[in-house]
């Protein structure tokens, strides 16, 4: 069983809407709520079948992370009351995606190998092979699209057709840079190897710019094992990873890469399974915690419950 197309109805709703995997529901015009959901996407398209605690995975490892890196930046979480829901504060988002980068994996080596050496405007060497570390870390931006494909861009070409201003840019880069390498500081501490994530941003009702979405989940990031790296690729084996990557290359021997006309394979009940078992593993090793499997027979109720008591509380208090 999976928390896969449920929509809420909460009080004081004011708007919904939904994403790949979490649906948001503005509250009052203030607050959102963000329901992490158990669907997986894969090259920009929605699989068919839910992964089992895949939400709660996601939900809880960027509730750990947000919090960990609050003193580098600001963030849009206010509380987690559910552990498949986040409450924020609404904000305006940039429409870019910060992906930074620092190893040759995933999409950027795939550009690699038919040849390309500009990526999103950033000049890689040659004599890469995949999955080695970059000179340093190299920051590839694309489009933030709310249907289809997210598009490389550069840098030059946000400022210039005035996606983003150039002052805010620049701070997008700087805190784009710091969370990486707290991120890749956290992750050696638990013998990984953070490879590359991606960061949202957007600015608050006071203008100020805020960190928003997920940040460094399996979903956005992707994470190499620290031990045996160096050994692997001296003898040109794939890595041992901890992210989405694997059920990309799944659907990738399966001849899907959401190209046109392509169909989307079914994922069977055994390679479900296992995401799901892979999910828990990254949420266990990244953060240090137990995994507490939530109860799924009632996990709508719980929500809503949880949701609501959440705002009961806070408009008793003072609302921010």
């Amino acid at each position: 069983m999976a928390l896969a197309n449920i929509q809420f109805e909460f009080d004081n709703q004011t708007a919904h809407y939904r994403g790949k995997v979490r649906d948001v529901y503005t509250i009052d015009n203030h607050y959102l709520a963000m329901v992490a959901s158990d669907r997986i996407s894969a090259f920009d398209v929605v699989l068919g079948e839910g992964i089992p605690y895949k939400g709660q995975v996601l939900n809880q490892t960027a509730t750990f992370f947000l919090n960990a890196t609050k003193d580098i930046v600001p963030n849009w979480l206010i509380a987690t009351p559910d552990p498949n829901v986040a409450i924020g504060k609404m904000c305006t988002p940039f429409k870019v995606e910060m992906v930074i980068r620092g190893y040759l994996a995933g999409h950027a080596a795939r550009e690699y190998a038919l040849g390309k050496r500009l990526l999103c405007g950033v000049e890689l060497p040659d004599g890469l092979k995949e999955n080695d570390k970059l000179p340093t870390p190299i920051i590839t931006p694309t489009t933030k699209a709310s249907e289809g494909h997210d598009e490389d861009i550069s840098r030059e070409e946000i400022i210039a057709k005035g996606i983003v201003a150039v002052d805010d840019y620049l701070k997008l880069e700087e805190y784009t840079r710091s969370l990486f390498e707290r991120g890749t500081q956290m992750a050696e501490e638990r013998n990984l190897i953070l490879v590359d994530t991606k960061y949202e941003f957007g600015k608050d009702h006071n203008g100020q710019i805020v960190l928003i979405d997920e940040i460094h989940t399996p979903d956005s990031s992707r994470y190499f094992y620290a031990n045996g790296y160096d050994e692997r690729q001296a003898a040109n084996e794939p890595q041992q990873q901890l992210s989405k990557e694997f059920v990309r290359q799944w659907l990738i021997k399966n001849n899907f890469q959401g190209k046109e006309g392509q169909k989307v394979p079914v994922l069977p009940p055994e390679f479900v399974a296992e995401v799901s078992e892979r999910y828990i593993q990254l949420y266990e090793q990244i953060t240090g915690l137990t995994f507490v499997k939530q109860d799924y027979s009632n996990a709508a109720e719980r929500i809503i419950e949880n949701v609501e008591n959440f705002f009961t509380a806070l408009k008793s208090g003072t609302k921010s």
